[in-house]
């Protein structure tokens, strides 16, 4: 008699978001609404503008004097030049408003909004898996890995530890987040054909690229937005970062060398052993054949994934240099592909074919990224993220200084559930949270950092960021990506509370 019961299997990544943004409309009937007045920069008509709730907007001379009357010490470069973009939230005006709950509708409203606003990122995603299909279909990347998988036998970290770097160099400098998203396609079957599985390669490229946005050095995205909004250089405080990407980068790379060999040695060992199947289907499906003829690494395909290759640092350099975003990281992908196809001389069908195929591969993938900005949707306009910042502010006020950074690191973790964009909360929470620290007398770069450390920790986990975007890319559920992750938050922790309390001793 065969037995009833079903094994329990954890929810997809549309299910969890789904939940959640059922949660965040039963917030905006729970938590309070309000509302800071937010200040803006006019690029036009070269005015400060001040936006209050339900007010007539005020128009303020761009002057650094005006700055200082709303007791915002930021220095007037940063607005003019465009460093700040985003409202900055005012000091000392937060006001409870009319109560903005959210109704039944407003849960596939926000979905489609949210997947609409997300537009730019849906069309680059597009592309990314189109360009990959057509390289797929001219049989490069197979044999490309077939080469590749004989040159590094018996050291097949060593790719694992370069793609780890790179990403820790990348996170740090550029806060590389969105963008890693085109990796994920081609290296998890690399890393799943040298003998490792899938979450392997999120380690690679999610931990290690988030590990090193946490420990920002220059990332003007994070580290150099907060510091402005703080009123205080981003060089200030760098020290003690570099201190913490070293040790967070040891940490990332010591824990993928011990998870890789324990794989290698007993693949049950794997976090996704039971998917390893569905694994190897969807991943090394274009690598088994028994066409020899199909594995010889022509000339020609080592142009086709030159090109692709080289696809990657021309958008590092866009996004860094040129001032890219979506659109043309998308537009950069598809000249390639173009590039590709005539190289290929593969037939016009075919193309079209095989890019359908490739970004139809990555639908649900966009679609969750539209219901996370769904979320954020909901909580916005049911104005309660300022609430959230007013109370856990006035939490922190007049602690202890060692007591009152370590209190910051934990709000911070908390607010980065709610504000996944370290820009916007950046621009939301310093110019309140770092004045803060001048009245416990401790320099306000080491508030920037418990920022960088405490939101940066829930992004490992948090839905409404990309975590579940890589996830549902490569088919890991949430629950195994959660006890792989957890010692790398655990040390991300240990690592910036010993050296926030260093620092503050350092000034007590």
């Amino acid at each position: 008699m065969m037995s009833s019961t079903k094994k329990f299997k954890f929810p997809t990544a549309f299910t969890i978001l789904f939940a959640i943004l059922i949660i965040a409309v039963g917030l905006t009937w729970i938590v309070p609404a309000g509302s800071y007045s937010k200040l803006t920069y006019n690029n036009t008509t070269q005015q400060f503008v001040v936006k209050t709730y339900q007010q007539d907007d005020k128009f303020l001379p761009a002057t650094q004097e005006s700055l200082e009357n709303l007791n915002i010490k930021i220095k007037l470069n940063n607005f003019l030049e465009g460093t700040i973009k985003k409202p900055i939230a005012i000091p000392g005006t937060y006001q409870q408003v009319e109560q903005q709950p959210k109704g039944i509708k407003d849960i596939t409203l926000s979905m489609v909004e949210g997947t609409i606003e997300a537009a730019d990122v849906m069309v680059f995603i597009f592309v990314l898996g189109g360009m990959i299909g057509v390289i797929n279909r001219t049989g490069s990347f197979n044999a490309g890995l077939t080469a590749l998988a004989k040159r590094t036998k018996g050291r097949e970290f060593f790719i694992v530890f370069c793609v780890s770097v790179l990403m820790l160099i990348g996170g740090t400098t550029c806060g590389i987040e969105e963008e890693a998203v085109a990796f994920y396609p081609i290296l998890a079957p690399i890393f799943i054909a040298l003998g490792y599985d899938a979450i392997v390669c999120v380690g690679a490229i999610f931990l290690a690229s988030s590990m090193g946005t946490a420990f920002s050095t220059i990332n003007p995205f994070s580290v150099v937005i907060a510091s402005n909004a703080a009123g205080i250089q981003f060089t200030e405080g760098m020290g003690f970062r570099f201190l913490g990407l070293v040790l967070g980068g040891i940490s990332v790379i010591t824990y993928l060398y011990w998870y890789c060999k324990r794989v290698k040695a007993d693949p049950t060992f794997s976090f996704c052993y039971e998917e390893r199947e569905e694994f190897n289907q969807r991943y090394l499906k274009n690598f088994q054949t028994d066409d020899k003829t199909e594995l010889v690494f022509t000339k020609k395909r080592k142009v086709i994934l030159t090109l692709f290759c080289i696809a990657f640092p021309i958008m590092v350099w866009g996004v860094m240099a040129g001032g890219w975003w979506f659109p043309q990281m998308a537009s950069s992908f598809l000249a390639i592909t173009i590039l590709i196809m005539f190289i290929s001389r593969l037939s016009e069908e075919d193309v079209l074919n095989a890019f359908t195929a490739g970004a139809s591969d990555l639908v649900g993938v966009s679609l969750i990224i539209g219901l996370a900005r769904g979320v954020n949707l909901v909580l916005d306009e049911g104005m309660i993220s300022d609430t959230i910042l007013n109370y856990t502010s006035n939490i922190v006020a007049g602690m202890p200084s060692s007591v009152f950074i370590l209190a910051q690191l934990v709000i911070f973790i908390f607010l980065g559930l709610f504000v996944p964009s370290s820009s916007g909360l950046a621009v939301l929470s310093m110019p309140i949270m770092a004045p803060l620290a001048d009245a416990v007398g401790i320099p306000r770069h080491i508030v920037v950092s418990a920022y960088n450390w405490g939101q940066y920790a829930m992004l490992f986990l948090a839905p409404t960021g990309l975590v579940l975007v890589t996830l549902q890319m490569l088919h890991i559920p949430f629950n195994k990506w959660v006890k792989f992750v957890m010692p790398m938050i655990g040390m991300l922790l240990l690592i910036g509370s010993i050296l926030l309390v260093v620092q503050v001793s350092l000034y007590a």
